[in-house]
């Protein structure tokens, strides 16, 4: 399907800690099933080191975008950061950010970025990298003529010691440059959708429990969300799919052939909490697009009723079921948290898995880039970021044929927000994907001990840390005084 406004993605880059914790090794030390682990999480986590924050990781990020692709600071007209870790309720991350690099870029000898730049922060839990590109997007394709811009996804994904969450830590930022005439994919705001509905009991971090939490000895906030995690999957999923519905409405796809245009997608990239979630997910968005397009497609009504036979499930049950907009948030505050708001049609998504047909409309769709995303963890806001990065780089490093193949991006913030963006591969797409550096960010990590990495996770000096060579953005100090306080000032290792 032909893109018509053409501006999208001419670049990425990544930034991530040194510090890694491999989940094999941190199954031995909670006694869990590391086999289970991986199957479900991942290989590895990153942490957060000293020095290290939300605000030097986005900067070290677009630095890097600006070196690799050859950006000259003075032609960005937007500069937007989507996180859900940064520590002043007042300034933009982008700002600081901003701040940052006009040194950095004036110590290189290069020129700042211009004084008209627009610094927007956006801020929806998981969701809002998403948000801040589909900022830029408009930008670039509305006001921005002759400009470019550039969007970071950043964030620092701490759960509490001991929770079912801290297996998905992770911390990082992607950079990406916008642009019209991409060269990289063209991104379809006119097919785009959106879905959002509040569920005040998902994921969150309520600021009177932020302040409660003891800082870390260098003084920066440590910030572990409060979350329950089944319910939370179930918004995920309910969400997904009303923006997927909502895509297909207002897409232009007619009744019939949406379980059809799902399989044809060349890739599939998604917010990623953790392995499994994203595979869960789109599994039950293509049976969903199945059941929409059983009265109107036999091809579709027999895959259905063969799912439904192959479940034991009955088949007008599962299509009412589908046809229902269950209440997730009215139970939750009665005291009753919903774990799967279609559970028919998850006995058929497990008959899905048992087919040929799973490989081509799942594991096909979701391979490119996975190596790279099990070993971050969650990156919040940089997770669907960083796996459409490390998709693409790797499609090129291996010669895969993507030229003019149709992509969906599918983002999520619990709370909770979906979109879902179309987007298109351009010709020559190669030459920028090889140069996003995935490489480059994971080399020289740093395995910690169990002792170290709980010691980091508490705030505190890690003994017998080896420390990295410093490169890039560092934290200096945070003020203390009273006209200083809380302020983040920063170090440039080049």
């Amino acid at each position: 399907m032909q893109i018509a406004a053409h501006v999208g993605i001419s670049g990425f880059a990544a930034a991530v800690p040194p510090y890694r914790v491999s989940l094999e090794a941190w199954s031995r030390w909670r006694g869990a099933d590391a086999d289970k682990t991986r199957a479900v999480v991942g290989e590895a986590f990153r942490v957060a080191g000293p020095g290290q924050s939300v605000y030097t990781l986005a900067a070290d990020a677009a630095m890097a975008l600006i070196r690799q692709h050859g950006i000259d600071p003075r032609q960005v007209g937007y500069l937007a950061v989507g996180t859900e870790s940064s520590t002043d309720n007042a300034t933009s991350a982008a700002l600081v950010v901003r701040g940052m690099l006009d040194a950095a870029l004036l110590a290189e000898g290069l020129p700042a970025l211009a004084r008209d730049v627009e610094v927007p922060e956006f801020k929806q839990a998981c969701i809002g990298g998403l948000y801040a590109l589909k900022g830029a997007l408009r930008y670039v394709a509305l006001e921005g003529a002759g400009r470019v811009a550039i969007v970071v996804a950043a964030d620092l994904a701490e759960y509490a010691l001991g929770s079912s969450g801290e297996p998905t830590q992770g911390a990082g930022a992607v950079a990406m440059l916008v642009q019209a005439q991409p060269r990289l994919l063209a991104l379809d705001l006119q097919r785009a959708a959106s879905a959002s509905r509040y569920r005040a009991l998902d994921f969150r971090k309520p600021f009177s429990r932020y302040v409660g939490q003891a800082p870390s000895d260098d003084g920066r906030p440590r910030d572990f969300p409060m979350f329950n995690g089944k319910y939370s999957t179930a918004c995920y999923v309910d969400e997904t799919l009303a923006s997927l519905q909502a895509q297909a409405v207002g897409g232009g796809l007619r009744q019939g052939e949406r379980a059809a245009w799902l399989h044809s997608l060349a890739a599939v990239f998604m917010h990623r909490p953790y392995h499994r979630m994203p595979v869960a997910a789109w599994s039950m968005a293509y049976v969903f697009a199945l059941g929409q397009d059983a009265p109107h497609a036999a091809a579709a009504q027999a895959q259905l009723a063969a799912l439904a036979g192959a479940a034991g499930v009955p088949l007008d049950a599962v299509q009412a079921e589908m046809a229902s907009e269950p209440d997730l948030l009215g139970p939750a505050l009665g005291g009753t948290l919903v774990e799967d708001a279609y559970p028919l049609t998850t006995q058929l998504v497990k008959a899905l898995r048992e087919t040929p047909l799973y490989r081509e409309v799942v594991d096909d769709k979701m391979v490119l880039g996975s190596g790279v995303t099990r070993q971050l963890g969650n990156l919040y806001c940089a997770s669907l970021p960083a796996w459409l990065a490390a998709g693409l780089e790797e499609a090129a490093q291996r010669g895969t044929a993507l030229d003019g193949r149709d992509l969906l991006l599918v983002g999520y913030g619990s709370g909770d927000a979906s979109e879902v963006l179309p987007a298109q591969v351009v010709p020559g797409w190669q030459a920028a994907a090889l140069r996003t550096g995935w490489p480059a960010a994971l080399a020289g990590a740093v395995d910690l001990t169990q002792a170290q990495y709980e010691a980091l996770h508490e705030g505190h000096a890690a003994e017998g840390l080896a420390a990295p060579v410093p490169r890039g953005f560092a934290v200096e100090r945070i003020g203390q005084a009273p006209h200083e306080r809380g302020v983040e000032l920063y170090r440039w290792h080049g």
